[in-house]
């Protein structure tokens, strides 16, 4: 069902898909830092 979703919304708004994408990147981009963070702290 997810699958069929993301090819729809890739098939009929490709310039939102790409949008989603990056906004998904960033949050995972932004949590591994955060848990970076926390580990290094930890450390100390």
């Amino acid at each position: 069902m997810i699958i069929v979703f993301v090819l729809y919304t890739i098939i009929t708004s490709p310039q939102r898909a790409a949008e989603m994408v990056q906004i998904g990147f960033e949050g995972i981009s932004s949590a591994a830092q955060g848990v970076g963070e926390f580990m290094t702290q930890l450390i100390k």
